[in-house]
Protein backbone atom coordinates (compact mmCIF):
# COMPACT_ATOMS: atom_id res chain seq x y z
CA UNK A 1 0.00 0.00 0.00
CA UNK A 2 1.38 3.76 -0.91
CA UNK A 3 2.78 5.46 2.28
CA UNK A 4 2.34 9.23 2.53
CA UNK A 5 4.95 11.23 0.86
CA UNK A 6 7.59 12.39 3.50
CA UNK A 7 6.93 10.00 6.28
CA UNK A 8 7.83 6.48 4.78
CA UNK A 9 5.99 3.20 6.54
CA UNK A 10 4.75 5.36 9.04
CA UNK A 11 1.07 5.44 8.12
CA UNK A 12 -0.62 5.20 4.60
CA UNK A 13 -3.53 6.72 2.95
CA UNK A 14 -5.80 4.12 4.13
CA UNK A 15 -5.03 4.65 7.73
CA UNK A 16 -5.63 7.89 7.39
CA UNK A 17 -9.33 7.32 5.84
CA UNK A 18 -9.94 4.98 8.54
CA UNK A 19 -9.17 7.25 11.68
CA UNK A 20 -11.06 10.30 9.46
CA UNK A 21 -14.04 7.82 9.05
CA UNK A 22 -13.69 6.94 13.10
CA UNK A 23 -13.87 10.19 14.03
CA UNK A 24 -16.32 11.50 12.62
CA UNK A 25 -18.69 8.70 13.39
CA UNK A 26 -17.90 8.75 17.16
CA UNK A 27 -18.20 12.44 16.98
CA UNK A 28 -21.78 12.31 14.60
CA UNK A 29 -22.85 9.73 17.15
CA UNK A 30 -22.25 11.44 19.82
CA UNK A 31 -23.46 14.86 19.03
CA UNK A 32 -26.83 12.60 18.72
CA UNK A 33 -27.14 10.90 21.83
CA UNK A 34 -25.21 12.58 24.19
CA UNK A 35 -24.85 16.31 23.01
CA UNK A 36 -21.46 17.87 21.41
CA UNK A 37 -18.93 18.65 24.27
CA UNK A 38 -15.75 19.52 24.26
CA UNK A 39 -14.11 16.39 25.54
CA UNK A 40 -15.10 14.96 22.49
CA UNK A 41 -13.54 16.94 20.55
CA UNK A 42 -10.16 16.74 22.82
CA UNK A 43 -10.51 12.67 22.83
CA UNK A 44 -10.23 12.71 18.68
CA UNK A 45 -7.59 14.89 18.59
CA UNK A 46 -5.33 13.22 21.01
CA UNK A 47 -5.93 9.74 19.32
CA UNK A 48 -5.11 10.90 16.33
CA UNK A 49 -1.91 13.15 17.70
CA UNK A 50 -0.50 9.61 19.02
CA UNK A 51 -1.77 7.55 16.00
CA UNK A 52 0.40 9.54 13.98
CA UNK A 53 3.46 10.82 15.85
CA UNK A 54 5.27 7.91 15.89
CA UNK A 55 5.27 3.77 15.43
CA UNK A 56 5.73 4.03 19.57
CA UNK A 57 2.66 6.82 20.30
CA UNK A 58 0.59 4.44 18.03
CA UNK A 59 0.96 1.42 19.90
CA UNK A 60 0.35 3.35 23.29
CA UNK A 61 -2.73 4.75 22.02
CA UNK A 62 -4.29 1.35 20.56
CA UNK A 63 -3.41 -0.37 23.69
CA UNK A 64 -5.17 2.28 25.74
CA UNK A 65 -7.96 2.25 23.18
CA UNK A 66 -9.76 -0.55 25.48
CA UNK A 67 -10.19 2.30 28.36
CA UNK A 68 -11.04 5.00 25.31
CA UNK A 69 -14.01 2.33 24.47
CA UNK A 70 -14.87 2.15 28.01
CA UNK A 71 -14.64 6.22 28.62
CA UNK A 72 -17.00 6.38 25.15
CA UNK A 73 -19.80 3.48 26.53
CA UNK A 74 -19.66 5.20 29.84
CA UNK A 75 -20.52 8.37 28.32
CA UNK A 76 -23.56 7.00 25.96
CA UNK A 77 -25.00 5.83 29.43
CA UNK A 78 -26.61 9.15 29.16
CA UNK A 79 -28.64 8.13 26.39
CA UNK A 80 -29.91 4.90 27.46
CA UNK A 81 -30.05 5.76 31.44
CA UNK A 82 -31.16 2.58 32.85
CA UNK A 83 -34.36 3.70 34.63
CA UNK A 84 -35.98 3.34 31.01
CA UNK A 85 -35.26 -0.58 31.43
CA UNK A 86 -35.98 -1.39 35.02
CA UNK A 87 -37.61 0.16 38.35
CA UNK A 88 -35.30 2.26 40.50
CA UNK A 89 -34.76 0.62 43.88
CA UNK A 90 -34.70 3.74 46.83
CA UNK A 91 -35.48 2.64 49.76
CA UNK A 92 -35.24 -1.32 49.34
CA UNK A 93 -31.73 -1.27 49.24
CA UNK A 94 -31.37 1.26 52.21
CA UNK A 95 -33.73 -1.25 54.28
CA UNK A 96 -31.77 -4.29 53.11
CA UNK A 97 -28.76 -2.51 53.91
CA UNK A 98 -29.90 -1.62 58.00
CA UNK A 99 -30.89 -5.32 58.26
CA UNK A 100 -27.48 -6.66 57.59
CA UNK A 101 -25.20 -4.00 58.62
CA UNK A 102 -27.27 -1.04 60.39
CA UNK A 103 -26.07 0.13 63.94
CA UNK A 104 -28.04 1.08 66.85
CA UNK A 105 -27.69 4.75 67.56
CA UNK A 106 -30.37 7.53 69.38
CA UNK A 107 -32.81 4.30 70.36
CA UNK A 108 -32.96 3.65 66.19
CA UNK A 109 -31.35 1.69 63.51
CA UNK A 110 -29.43 3.78 61.08
CA UNK A 111 -27.35 2.72 58.09
CA UNK A 112 -23.47 3.48 58.52
CA UNK A 113 -23.58 6.26 55.47
CA UNK A 114 -26.27 7.87 58.26
CA UNK A 115 -23.61 7.43 61.16
CA UNK A 116 -20.80 8.96 59.90
CA UNK A 117 -22.82 11.93 58.54
CA UNK A 118 -23.67 12.60 62.18
CA UNK A 119 -19.69 11.63 63.02
CA UNK A 120 -17.72 13.07 60.15
CA UNK A 121 -14.54 14.81 60.67
CA UNK A 122 -12.10 17.59 58.58
CA UNK A 123 -9.58 14.27 58.95
CA UNK A 124 -11.65 11.75 57.43
CA UNK A 125 -12.86 14.41 54.98
CA UNK A 126 -9.88 15.12 53.45
CA UNK A 127 -8.98 11.85 53.57
CA UNK A 128 -12.04 9.78 52.22
CA UNK A 129 -11.26 12.53 48.73
CA UNK A 130 -7.42 11.91 48.53
CA UNK A 131 -8.66 8.46 48.15
CA UNK A 132 -11.58 8.79 45.77
CA UNK A 133 -9.62 10.70 43.60
CA UNK A 134 -7.40 7.51 42.96
CA UNK A 135 -10.37 5.64 41.93
CA UNK A 136 -9.48 6.18 38.05
CA UNK A 137 -5.63 7.67 38.00
CA UNK A 138 -4.52 4.37 39.93
CA UNK A 139 -5.71 2.13 37.34
CA UNK A 140 -4.59 4.20 34.68
CA UNK A 141 -0.96 4.71 35.79
CA UNK A 142 -0.59 1.37 36.72
CA UNK A 143 -2.19 0.52 33.18
CA UNK A 144 0.69 2.87 31.57
CA UNK A 145 3.16 1.41 34.55
CA UNK A 146 2.77 -2.22 32.39
CA UNK A 147 2.43 -0.89 29.21
CA UNK A 148 6.51 0.30 29.43
CA UNK A 149 7.35 -3.19 31.12
CA UNK A 150 5.20 -5.64 30.36
CA UNK A 151 2.83 -5.41 27.26
CA UNK A 152 1.29 -9.07 28.04
CA UNK A 153 -0.15 -8.14 31.66
CA UNK A 154 -0.26 -5.06 30.14
CA UNK A 155 -3.47 -6.12 27.54
CA UNK A 156 -4.50 -8.79 30.20
CA UNK A 157 -5.54 -5.70 32.90
CA UNK A 158 -6.88 -3.56 30.13
CA UNK A 159 -9.11 -6.63 29.23
CA UNK A 160 -10.11 -7.53 32.39
CA UNK A 161 -10.70 -3.79 33.70
CA UNK A 162 -13.15 -3.59 30.60
CA UNK A 163 -15.04 -7.28 31.24
CA UNK A 164 -15.31 -5.84 34.83
CA UNK A 165 -17.32 -2.70 34.18
CA UNK A 166 -19.27 -4.85 31.36
CA UNK A 167 -20.36 -7.16 34.32
CA UNK A 168 -21.08 -3.76 36.41
CA UNK A 169 -23.14 -2.15 33.66
CA UNK A 170 -25.55 -5.51 33.60
CA UNK A 171 -25.96 -5.31 37.35
CA UNK A 172 -26.50 -1.37 36.98
CA UNK A 173 -29.45 -1.85 34.25
CA UNK A 174 -30.90 -5.20 36.40
CA UNK A 175 -30.85 -3.39 39.45
CA UNK A 176 -31.01 0.24 39.28
CA UNK A 177 -30.86 1.85 42.79
CA UNK A 178 -30.46 5.37 44.51
CA UNK A 179 -27.16 5.98 46.44
CA UNK A 180 -27.37 6.71 50.11
CA UNK A 181 -27.11 10.79 49.06
CA UNK A 182 -30.30 10.71 47.26
CA UNK A 183 -32.18 9.55 50.06
CA UNK A 184 -30.97 12.08 52.40
CA UNK A 185 -31.67 14.68 49.62
CA UNK A 186 -34.73 13.39 48.31
CA UNK A 187 -36.38 10.88 49.49
CA UNK A 188 -37.93 7.86 48.50
CA UNK A 189 -39.51 9.18 45.56
CA UNK A 190 -37.60 8.82 42.08
CA UNK A 191 -36.93 11.45 40.13
CA UNK A 192 -35.65 10.67 37.27
CA UNK A 193 -33.64 13.68 35.92
CA UNK A 194 -32.04 14.24 39.46
CA UNK A 195 -28.21 15.23 38.70
CA UNK A 196 -25.92 14.22 40.11
CA UNK A 197 -24.59 15.37 43.39
CA UNK A 198 -21.20 15.16 45.58
CA UNK A 199 -22.65 13.98 48.55
CA UNK A 200 -19.84 14.00 51.81
CA UNK A 201 -17.50 15.04 49.12
CA UNK A 202 -18.51 18.97 49.11
CA UNK A 203 -17.14 18.53 51.92
CA UNK A 204 -13.22 18.00 50.97
CA UNK A 205 -14.05 20.87 48.29
CA UNK A 206 -15.61 23.30 50.62
CA UNK A 207 -12.22 22.51 52.73
CA UNK A 208 -9.88 23.39 50.27
CA UNK A 209 -12.07 25.76 48.11
CA UNK A 210 -12.08 24.12 45.35
CA UNK A 211 -15.05 22.81 42.67
CA UNK A 212 -13.16 19.16 41.74
CA UNK A 213 -15.95 16.61 43.07
CA UNK A 214 -18.03 19.29 42.13
CA UNK A 215 -17.61 19.25 38.67
CA UNK A 216 -16.38 15.25 38.64
CA UNK A 217 -20.05 14.81 39.61
CA UNK A 218 -22.02 16.96 37.39
CA UNK A 219 -21.11 14.82 34.39
CA UNK A 220 -22.16 11.75 35.98
CA UNK A 221 -24.02 9.55 33.66
CA UNK A 222 -26.55 8.27 35.83
CA UNK A 223 -27.32 8.68 39.77
CA UNK A 224 -29.65 5.22 39.87
CA UNK A 225 -26.27 3.12 39.03
CA UNK A 226 -25.18 2.79 42.56
CA UNK A 227 -25.31 -0.79 42.32
CA UNK A 228 -22.88 -2.35 42.22
CA UNK A 229 -19.82 -0.01 42.86
CA UNK A 230 -17.61 -0.06 40.45
CA UNK A 231 -15.60 2.59 42.34
CA UNK A 232 -14.75 -0.22 44.75
CA UNK A 233 -14.47 -2.70 41.92
CA UNK A 234 -11.11 -1.21 39.98
CA UNK A 235 -8.93 -0.77 42.81
CA UNK A 236 -9.11 -4.69 42.91
CA UNK A 237 -8.24 -5.31 39.79
CA UNK A 238 -4.82 -3.22 40.27
CA UNK A 239 -4.61 -5.03 43.32
CA UNK A 240 -4.88 -8.50 41.12
CA UNK A 241 -2.14 -7.75 38.51
CA UNK A 242 -0.14 -5.77 41.17
CA UNK A 243 0.33 -9.45 42.44
CA UNK A 244 0.76 -11.24 39.45
CA UNK A 245 3.30 -8.84 38.41
CA UNK A 246 4.73 -9.29 42.04
CA UNK A 247 5.48 -6.09 42.68
CA UNK A 248 6.06 -6.63 46.71
CA UNK A 249 5.85 -4.58 48.78
CA UNK A 250 4.55 -1.88 46.72
CA UNK A 251 1.38 -4.17 47.01
CA UNK A 252 1.05 -2.83 50.17
CA UNK A 253 0.07 0.53 48.26
CA UNK A 254 -2.79 -0.40 46.57
CA UNK A 255 -4.22 -2.77 49.67
CA UNK A 256 -4.31 0.82 51.06
CA UNK A 257 -5.61 2.78 48.44
CA UNK A 258 -8.39 -0.31 48.22
CA UNK A 259 -9.65 -0.37 51.75
CA UNK A 260 -9.30 3.41 51.86
CA UNK A 261 -11.99 3.55 48.59
CA UNK A 262 -14.04 1.15 50.12
CA UNK A 263 -14.63 3.00 53.49
CA UNK A 264 -14.42 6.31 51.55
CA UNK A 265 -17.58 5.53 49.56
CA UNK A 266 -19.65 4.46 52.88
CA UNK A 267 -18.43 7.57 54.38
CA UNK A 268 -19.16 9.84 51.91
CA UNK A 269 -22.62 8.69 51.25
CA UNK A 270 -21.98 7.45 47.82
CA UNK A 271 -22.54 4.00 48.42
CA UNK A 272 -23.68 1.37 50.48
CA UNK A 273 -21.56 -1.34 52.44
CA UNK A 274 -23.79 -3.91 50.16
CA UNK A 275 -22.66 -1.62 46.71
CA UNK A 276 -19.03 -2.07 47.45
CA UNK A 277 -19.62 -5.70 48.31
CA UNK A 278 -21.56 -6.34 45.10
CA UNK A 279 -18.37 -4.04 43.56
CA UNK A 280 -16.06 -6.62 45.14
CA UNK A 281 -17.90 -9.44 43.60
CA UNK A 282 -18.28 -7.87 39.70
CA UNK A 283 -14.24 -7.65 40.23
CA UNK A 284 -14.14 -11.30 41.24
CA UNK A 285 -16.74 -12.21 38.59
CA UNK A 286 -14.38 -10.37 35.77
CA UNK A 287 -10.92 -11.94 37.08
CA UNK A 288 -13.08 -15.15 37.26
CA UNK A 289 -14.30 -14.66 33.57
CA UNK A 290 -11.05 -13.26 31.64
CA UNK A 291 -8.88 -16.05 33.14
CA UNK A 292 -11.33 -18.59 31.67
CA UNK A 293 -11.74 -16.52 28.07
CA UNK A 294 -8.06 -16.32 28.17
CA UNK A 295 -7.34 -20.31 28.13
CA UNK A 296 -9.89 -20.31 24.94
CA UNK A 297 -8.29 -20.95 21.47
CA UNK A 298 -10.59 -18.65 19.39
CA UNK A 299 -10.19 -15.71 21.98
CA UNK A 300 -6.30 -16.27 22.25
CA UNK A 301 -6.17 -15.57 18.37
CA UNK A 302 -7.61 -12.42 19.02
CA UNK A 303 -5.45 -11.73 21.95
CA UNK A 304 -2.13 -12.41 20.20
CA UNK A 305 -3.40 -10.10 16.97
CA UNK A 306 -3.77 -7.66 20.03
CA UNK A 307 -0.55 -8.07 20.54
CA UNK A 308 1.03 -7.67 17.67
CA UNK A 309 0.09 -4.03 17.42
CA UNK A 310 1.23 -3.14 20.22
CA UNK A 311 4.52 -4.65 20.62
Amino acid sequence: MKTIQGQPGLFTSRDLLITFLLSAAYLLISALLVGFKSDQVFLVVLFNLLYYASRYTRKFIIGFSVFIVYWILFDYMKAFPNYLFSDVHTGSLHAAEKAVFGIHSGGTVITPNEYFLQHHSSFFDILSGIFYLCWIPVPLAFAAYLFFTDRRLFLQFSLTFFLVNLVGFVGYYTYPAAPPWYLQEHGLVAELNTPGSTAGLARFDEYFGVTIFQSIYAKSSNVFAAMPSLHSAYPLIVLYYGFKKKLGYFNLVFIIVTVGIWFSAVYTSHHYVLDVLAGILCAAIGIFLFEKILKSRSFNRFFEAYMAKIS
